[in-house]
């Protein structure tokens, strides 16, 4: 009986201990979703912008397609925890979702293309995932800098949604901090070619995107 007791008393140890870090975790992630936006200067006359929007291999190689981005890294962005690796964001507990740096020149695209790019490249009605990828991680999340780039992805979200007859599911959030990711995921489209992910899920979703907007495309691509 008071070994049974015992385990009874642990067990309610834990439970109470985990609900008190969910609550806090929870509490942590809202206070992201309502910060002021942080903005990132210009350097070398090239500006950066910041989307989330399923598994980060896929999208980078899909805006670095694009006329005027220089280059797509990427990383982890939306969370409430510091320095997340893969594995800790995978398991949906650090509130960060795959995401992707874009660095271009605002003279060729503008952020307004950048979102519509956004959009033409995912499902935009998948909630908490992209395709086979599911699970908060890879949630799609487009992250805004100052009220302008705001005001544009809720005009463009708002005219989406009506176009659809359906909910949008981009999370719209302001920019706090993008973590770059290790560095086996970069440009890991380009650097294997023959992976089953690649041949089977990233690539055909960079076809599709390609045959919507082939204006916006580079020369070569």
């Amino acid at each position: 009986m008071k070994k049974t007791l015992l385990l009874l008393a642990i067990a309610t140890l834990f439970s109470c201990k985990n609900t008190a870090q969910s609550s806090e975790n929870n509490k942590a992630q809202e206070s992201i979703k309502t910060a002021t936006p942080i903005e990132v200067p210009l350097k070398n006359g090239m500006a950066k912008a910041y989307f989330a929007s399923g598994c980060f291999w896929c999208v980078e190689a899909i805006y670095e397609s694009v006329k005027g981005v220089e280059e797509s890294i990427s990383g982890y962005a939306g969370g409430h925890t510091k320095n997340p690796t893969y594995e800790a964001s995978n398991t949906g507990r650090t509130g960060h979702a795959e995401a992707v740096e874009i660095i271009y020149n605002p003279d060729i695209v503008s952020f307004s293309t950048l979102v519509d790019v956004y959009f033409a490249s995912q499902n935009p009605t998948q909630v908490n995932g992209q395709g086979p990828d599911r699970g908060s991680q890879y949630r799609s999340i487009i992250f805004y800098q100052n009220q302008e780039q705001k005001q544009i992805i809720e005009t463009k979200k708002a005219a989406l949604s009506k176009k659809l007859g359906t909910t949008i599911a981009a999370e719209v959030y302001p920019f706090q901090k993008f973590w770059i990711a290790e560095d086996y995921h970069q440009n890991y489209e380009k650097l294997h070619p023959n992976n089953s992910y690649i041949k089977n899920v990233s690539i055909p979703r960079l076809k599709r995107f390609q045959a919507k907007m082939p204006e916006v495309l580079k020369a070569n691509h």
